[in-house]
C-alpha cells in the first residue's frame, strides 16, 4: 500500500507514526516526575511505540493476537497500547482496580497472549489466576517485576529488529479489523467484550479534527480516567491525532484538583464527581449566604451564561452586560478558572449525569463543562453539547457521523460510524443488542426536541417501579442530592414499594470540618448517628425533594457509616454506581426504612 493509501484511510497502528510527522518535536505526553514535569515529543513517542512493537514482533505475537494491558493511567500504557496496534495486534484494556477473578475473566476471555502489567502488585493478580489463563505467553512489567521482562527490556529487543515486518503489518490493518476488546464494567452482569474497530478509532479522531474539541497550537488534555475505559482511551486517540500535548495525573486522585493547578491543562475529561467537587470547593461560601445572597448569586450566573453564550455564537455584548460580569468577576468567576488551573477552554463531563445547576455555574465563569453522551459499544461517542448552544439539562445534539432516534418505548437507539461490530464471542447478546433495521439499542430512555437536543430521562434497566404504579427515575433526584457538599452519593430505591426511600452517604471532606466547628465528634461511625447531622442532611433533601412531585419525594433515608467503593463493588471505575450490588448489599438497610 502506498503512502498516499494509508493516508487516505487511517487506522491506530499509523497513527503515532502519522502524528510524527505533523508535529514533530512538539510536546506529546507531559507528566510529572520526581517534582518536575517531563515531556515526551510527537517524534519521541513514534519512536518508543516502535520500539515496543518490535519488541512484541520479537516475542512472536502475530496480527490478531489479544495483548492486554493492567495498568494505572501513565505515559507507558500509551506506549504500550499504540505499539500493539502498530503490529497488527488487539489492545486489551484491564482496569487496575480489578480483582484477579475479575482480571481473569477478562484475559481469559479474550484468550490474551501476553500482558503488561504495571508493577509486581498487578503481576501478583494474573499469577494468583495463572492456571486458569492456557493462552498467556507473556508476562511484561511496566516497573520491573520478578518473573516478566521489564518494557525497557521489551523495547531494547525491539531496536535490533526488523522495521520492514512492523511497516509490513501497520500498512496491512484494515479499518475493519479489531483495534480493541474494552470489556463493559458490568454493572448488570459479566462484563461483555466491545469489539471496537480501527475504523471506529479513526471516526473518533476525524469527530475530534472536525468539532475542534481538542487542536494544535497550546492545547493540552490532563488525563486521569482509566485507560481501560472508553472515554480516557478516545481521549487519548483524539488528542494524539490533533497534535495536542495529554497531561498524565500523578497517580493519585486525591490530588487530582491540586495538580490541575500545576498542569493548567485546556481540556479536561471528567467523570461528574471531580466537578462536583470543583463546584463545591467554589460555592462554599453560598452554605452560609442569605436569601437575598443567594439571588444574586443566582442573577450573576444567568448573566454569565448569557454573556459566555453570546462571546461563543460571535455575537456583539452589550456595554452594561459586560461591565455587569466584570464587576462580578473577580469574586464569583475568576476563582473558578483557577481551580481548573487558569486555561481550561472545555471541559468534558461523561460515563454519568450532571445537575444542570453545576454546568451552567462553570460555563458562567468561562469554563464550559459539555455534558456528552456515549457507550463503550459506540466508542464513547454519540451527543455533545456545544459552547455556542448550551442547552442545559440536555446531552447536546448528535455528533457527526451518529444518529439518534427514540423507539416507541422511549428508548434512545443509536447508528453511526463510531457503533461497535460485536460482542466478542457472543452472538446472541450481539444479536440482541441491535433491531432488526440495524440500531444499537442503547438502554438510555429518552426524547428529542424540535431542535434535535436530546435529553435522557433514565436507564430503562433504573427504573423504579412503585407499589403504586408509578414510574420513577432515581438518577435525577441522586444528582440534585448530590450537588450538597454534605453529601457524597445518594441512593435512591423503592421498586415495588409504597414510596421511595434512600442511603445517603457523608462526604468527610465537607462533613468533618463541619463537625468540628460544631463542637460534635469528627468519627463519621457517630456522625451517622447523630442528631444535627440528620437534621442537616433532612435540610437538604427538603430542598431537593421540593422539585417533585409528591408520589416521586424521598420519604426516609438512612446515613451509612462509610461511604460506597469499588473495593466492594460497589462501584465502577469510572465511579458509576452499581445499583443491583447496593441494592443487594444493602437489603436489610431498606428493609429497615420500611419497617419504621
Amino acid at each position: 500500500m502506498s503512502a498516499g493509501e494509508t493516508a487516505t484511510r487511517p487506522t491506530v497502528a499509523d497513527l503515532a507514526a502519522r502524528a510524527a510527522a505533523e508535529y514533530g518535536s512538539k510536546a506529546a505526553i507531559r507528566y510529572r516526575r520526581e517534582g518536575e514535569w517531563q515531556s515526551v515529543s510527537f517524534e519521541e513517542l513514534a519512536r518508543i511505540v516502535d520500539e515496543v512493537a518490535l519488541g512484541l514482533l520479537a516475542l512472536g505475537i502475530e496480527p490478531g493476537d489479544r495483548v492486554a494491558v493492567l495498568a494505572n493511567t501513565r505515559p507507558e500504557w500509551t506506549y504500550a497500547s499504540l505499539g500493539i496496534s502498530r503490529v497488527g495486534a488487539v489492545v486489551v484494556p484491564v482496569y487496575p482496580t480489578n480483582s484477579p477473578e475479575e482480571c481473569e475473566w477478562v484475559v481469559g476471555n479474550s484468550d490474551a497472549v501476553a500482558i503488561v502489567v504495571e508493577d509486581s502488585d498487578q503481576l501478583a493478580k494474573i499469577e494468583k489466576v495463572r492456571t486458569k489463563l492456557p493462552s498467556l505467553q507473556h508476562l511484561i512489567s511496566i516497573d520491573r517485576a520478578e518473573g516478566a521482562i521489564t518494557l525497557d527490556e521489551l523495547r531494547e529487543r525491539g531496536r535490533e529488529g526488523d522495521a520492514s515486518e512492523m511497516e509490513r503489518r501497520a500498512s496491512s490493518v484494515e479499518p475493519g479489523d479489531a483495534y480493541t476488546f474494552v470489556y463493559t464494567s458490568g454493572t448488570t452482569g459479566p462484563p461483555k467484550g466491545c469489539v471496537i474497530t480501527h475504523g471506529n478509532a479513526a471516526a473518533v479522531c476525524s469527530i475530534t479534527r472536525e468539532i475542534d474539541l481538542l487542536s494544535e497550537g497550546d492545547d493540552e488534555a490532563y488525563l486521569y480516567l482509566p485507560l481501560a475505559h472508553v472515554f480516557a482511551m478516545i481521549t487519548q486517540l483524539g488528542a494524539i491525532e490533533v497534535g495536542a500535548a495529554l497531561s498524565f495525573f500523578g497517580g493519585d486522585t486525591r490530588k487530582i484538583i491540586e495538580e490541575l493547578g500545576e498542569a493548567k491543562p485546556t481540556y479536561l475529561p471528567s467523570v461528574p464527581r471531580i466537578f462536583e467537587k470543583l463546584y463545591t470547593l467554589a460555592t462554599t461560601a453560598l452554605a452560609k449566604a442569605s436569601d437575598s445572597e443567594r439571588k444574586q448569586f443566582e442573577q450573576a450566573v444567568e448573566l454569565g451564561v448569557e454573556m459566555r453564550a453570546r462571546e461563543a455564537r460571535d455575537e456583539d455584548v452589550p456595554d452594561e452586560m459586560r461591565a455587569a460580569y466584570e464587576k462580578a468577576d473577580p469574586i464569583l468567576f475568576k476563582p473558578v478558572r483557577d481551580l481548573f488551573g487558569g486555561r481550561v477552554r472545555l471541559a468534558v463531563s461523561g460515563a454519568a449525569p450532571i445537575a444542570p445547576e453545576i454546568l451552567k455555574f462553570f460555563y458562567a465563569a468561562g469554563v464550559p463543562v459539555l455534558e456528552g453522551w456515549g457507550l463503550t459499544e459506540t466508542t464513547g461517542v454519540g451527543c455533545l453539547v456545544r459552547p455556542e448552544h448550551p442547552k442545559f439539562g440536555t446531552i447536546g445534539q448528535p455528533l457527526p457521523g451518529m444518529e439518534v432516534r427514540v423507539s416507541d418505548e422511549g428508548e434512545l437507539q443509536v447508528k453511526g460510524v463510531t457503533v461497535f461490530r460485536e460482542y466478542w464471542r457472543n452472538p446472541d447478546a450481539t444479536k440482541e443488542a441491535f433491531t432488526d433495521d440495524g440500531w444499537f439499542r442503547t438502554g438510555d430512555l429518552g426524547e428529542i426536541d424540535d431542535e434535535g437536543f436530546v435529553k435522557i430521562t433514565g436507564r430503562a434497566k433504573d427504573i423504579i417501579i412503585t407499589a403504586g404504579g408509578k414510574n420513577l427515575t432515581p438518577a435525577n433526584l441522586e444528582n440534585d442530592l448530590q450537588q450538597s457538599r454534605w453529601i457524597s452519593r445518594a441512593v435512591m430505591y423503592g421498586d415495588r414499594r409504597p414510596y421511595p426511600v434512600a442511603l445517603i452517604t457523608l462526604d468527610p471532606e465537607e462533613i468533618e470540618p463541619w463537625a468540628k466547628e460544631q463542637g460534635l465528634p469528627t468519627d463519621l461511625a457517630e456522625l451517622a448517628e447523630n442528631d444535627q447531622v440528620r437534621e442537616l442532611i433532612q435540610g437538604e433533601l427538603d430542598r431537593a425533594n421540593a422539585r417533585y412531585a409528591q408520589v416521586e419525594q424521598i420519604k426516609r433515608f438512612k446515613i451509612l457509616d462509610h461511604d460506597f467503593s469499588q473495593e466492594e463493588g460497589e462501584l465502577t471505575p469510572t465511579l458509576k454506581l452499581k445499583r443491583n450490588v447496593v441494592y443487594d448489599d444493602y437489603a436489610d438497610e431498606f428493609d429497615e426504612l420500611y419497617a419504621k
